[in-house]
């Protein structure tokens, strides 16, 4: 049993500490929001990811898993500090190491003699160096001579199947000046029996960066395919199935819609094309991926603008607010620009989600949050799929139209066969599926 401290109890965090404990490690995950803490060792988690409250009460109740917000009581005893703190975007971009920066400096009095610290957070290349120089900064005067490591471990984890992807990762990824402290931290994996890649912290920490510019440029291109496919009608989703069926491209992230969201890949693009802006490179293809997922958005309003004449007045439902289904994490979230939008062009917004409703209240005061998708739409002019829950792809078509005052129906996310929604009587506006419908 390896003693382990966590540092942060977000997404990254609580599901790395909640799993290596289920590995049958001892972890202290460590929060300086003493109210968050507070709240967890009620059992009361602060995000909606599926299988973690279960696997939380489990390994709370074997003794292998609890929380802090005292660094002197989770630090002294961990072999291992892994920092899972937030690092948001920056006014230009870049990711703001202010809470890494902080988490270094305040772990280092109490390190542990031969402790790894294991970056866990997405950090700009170099971070490494600069954490190893912080925690040296802040040694006590009598403690200089101690002997530490320092590793870059980026996360892959997914929100809405975190749980899994932790327990069966495609790859784990260490960077270490020193290949011992990698091994140390390889071991701790060692259970999930998965390729584990050893490098440089700096290619360590570009791995993540790239990975999840790549994921997007996907999505992105096939955004832009769907475009052209609605110009010169043509389907994106048999476009889409016909090349993902090519091995050297694969099926994964080619889903047309309106862009992507969440806490990553915006936040992880624009840190990638900042750092190659400020490191003398052009990073023109990584911009031009953002500019398209912008695009996305618009091109939802342009739909609603063709298909109703004026959104002014109108009422437009929106059918799920979480950025992706299985989370109600709102962050750099389609709905909400859409809403937005929808509310600059003097539209009323309804607007249900299944379970990111508790968060909505707070981003979205103007909207009416409904108490299902049916109330969603009642006497709605037009209706917006934003998230694709698999709720949604289960509604009785016939009975959301006849809810509706207007029969205008802009599928965001291709989860209806455009054929069934016109015989349920809709107006039917798909992504990149060649043809349109308008109202008479």
């Amino acid at each position: 049993m390896q003693r382990i401290c966590v540092i942060g109890t977000g997404y990254v965090g609580l599901v790395t500490g909640t799993c290596f404990a289920d590995l049958g490690n001892r972890v202290v995950c460590l929060d300086i929001d003493g109210e968050k803490v507070a709240r967890l060792r009620r059992g009361e988690l602060p995000i909606y990811e599926p299988g973690l409250e279960e696997l939380v009460a489990r390994n709370v109740a074997a003794g292998r898993l609890s929380f802090s917000s005292s660094y002197a009581e989770a630090v002294p005893e961990a072999d291992f500090c892994f920092i899972a703190v937030n690092t948001p975007a920056g006014a230009e971009g870049e990711a703001d190491l202010g809470y890494v920066r902080a988490a270094a400096a305040s772990l280092a009095p109490y390190l542990n003699d031969h402790a790894i610290i294991i970056n866990k957070s997405t950090v700009p290349i170099g971070t490494a160096d600069r954490v190893d120089h912080i925690v040296e900064q802040h040694l006590p005067a009598g403690r200089k001579g101690l002997r530490f490591g320092v590793v870059s471990n980026p996360e892959f984890l997914r929100e809405g199947s975190a749980v899994a992807d932790f327990m069966r990762p495609d790859r784990v990824v260490l960077g270490a000046v020193r290949r011992d402290d990698a091994a140390r931290v390889a071991a701790l994996y060692a259970p999930l029996k998965c390729p584990i890649l050893i490098t440089d912290p700096r290619t360590a920490e570009m791995i993540k960066y790239a990975s999840n510019a790549f994921l997007a440029t996907k999505i992105s291109f096939i955004n832009e395919v769907a475009s052209i496919c609605e110009r010169l009608g043509a389907d994106v989703r048999l476009v889409a199935e016909g090349m993902g069926r090519d091995a050297r491209i694969g099926s994964a992230f080619l889903d047309a819609g309106i862009g992507w969201g969440g806490s990553c890949f915006p936040k992880d693009v624009r840190a990638l094309a900042h750092m190659a802006a400020v490191s003398g490179c052009h990073p023109q293809l990584l911009r031009t991926v953002i500019e398209i997922n912008k695009d996305q958005r618009l091109k939802v309003i342009q739909k609603l603008r063709d298909a109703l004449g004026t959104l002014e007045g109108q009422t437009v439902a929106l059918l799920g607010l979480a950025f992706k289904p299985n989370t109600d994490d709102l962050r750099e979230a389609p709905a909400l620009d859409i809403a937005h939008l929808l509310r600059v062009d003097g539209a009323q917004v309804r607007a249900y989600d299944p379970v990111a409703m508790p968060r909505a209240k707070h981003v979205l005061p103007d909207a009416y949050l409904a108490r299902d998708a049916y109330d969603a739409v009642d006497g709605a002019d037009a209706a917006v799929v934003v998230t694709d829950w698999n709720e949604f792809k289960q509604l009785d078509l016939r009975r959301l139209r006849e809810r509706m005052s207007r029969p205008v129906l802009v599928d965001g996310r291709n989860i209806y066969e455009p054929a069934a929604a016109r015989a349920a009587g809709f107006l039917y506006h798909a992504i990149g599926r060649g043809t349109t419908d308008t109202v008479k």
